[in-house]
């Protein structure tokens, strides 16, 4: 398999730059997105372009979780189509390209269901292939350690209710780790291509993880077990880029 070169370095280093200042005078009160959305600073840890960038592994990296075929028919064929029809979307109702997608996202309303699922969809793509790494570590460390554990009681707790919310998903959809409004961690799933971003979502808030459980992420591996899937999908989370997102919006 063709092995893509970006290091998990270089999208820490340019996570860390995209999101100095994310957060700075909002109050427990306020609304996070829509402090984030007026500033024009990139959202969840970086600022996503409209182009489908390289995957930080090869196809096979993540065969813990992720067996090779299915990363690469993912990857070249479901994300890929998200970013081209993004771009027609784009062109057709007049989008600034050279602006980061959360803009378009955090206003979604304003436009077409065309834009809000290709959108949403390659949002959701190129944060979840950031999200994950072959090299692991069992847990986070440091202050995003402390707050999972405040709020969720545990770390096991934590990822049983984050289990859960991608277990329960009815249908296709996507689990979240992301601040709310008040700058505590929460977690929340959304259907479709829907984000955490979108003025229509039923969750608001800044991502910080993101799990697709969509079938077409495990079938090929697990057909029907989702749960299975999810049990080894925290084989692969890269949680530097985890930590790195929280700390910057923090």
């Amino acid at each position: 398999m063709e092995k893509h070169t970006t290091s998990r370095r270089s999208f820490i280093s340019n996570s860390a730059k995209a999101t100095l200042a994310i957060t700075a005078g909002i109050t427990a009160s306020g609304s996070l997105m829509q402090a984030c959305g007026q500033s024009g600073v990139g959202h969840a840890g970086f600022s996503t372009g409209f182009q489908q960038q390289p995957l930080p592994y090869a196809y096979n990296a993540l065969e813990a979780a992720i067996d090779a075929m299915t990363m690469e028919i993912h990857y070249s064929k479901h994300a890929a189509a998200y970013a081209t029809n993004l771009n027609d979307a784009a062109k057709a109702e007049g989008v600034d390209t050279s602006k980061p997608v959360e803009d378009v996202l955090a206003k979604i309303s304003k436009y077409s269901a065309k834009m809000r699922n290709n959108g949403g969809g390659h949002y959701n793509h190129e944060f979840f292939w950031k999200s994950m790494t072959a090299n692991s570590s069992e847990k986070p460390s440091g202050k995003l350690l402390t707050a999972i554990e405040s709020g969720f009681n545990s770390f096991d707790s934590f990822k049983t209710q984050y289990g859960d919310a991608g277990k329960n998903r009815f249908g296709s959809g996507w689990a979240w780790l992301f601040i709310d409004g008040d700058k505590k961690l929460r977690i929340g799933s959304t259907p479709n291509q829907d984000n955490p971003l979108m003025d229509t979502s039923e969750i608001k808030g800044l991502p910080i993880l993101g799990l697709d459980v969509w079938e077409h992420a495990y079938y090929l591996r697990y057909q029907n077990k989702r749960p299975d899937y999810i049990a080894n999908w925290w084989k692969v989370v890269n949680w530097d880029v985890v930590q790195n997102r929280y700390a910057s919006m923090m």
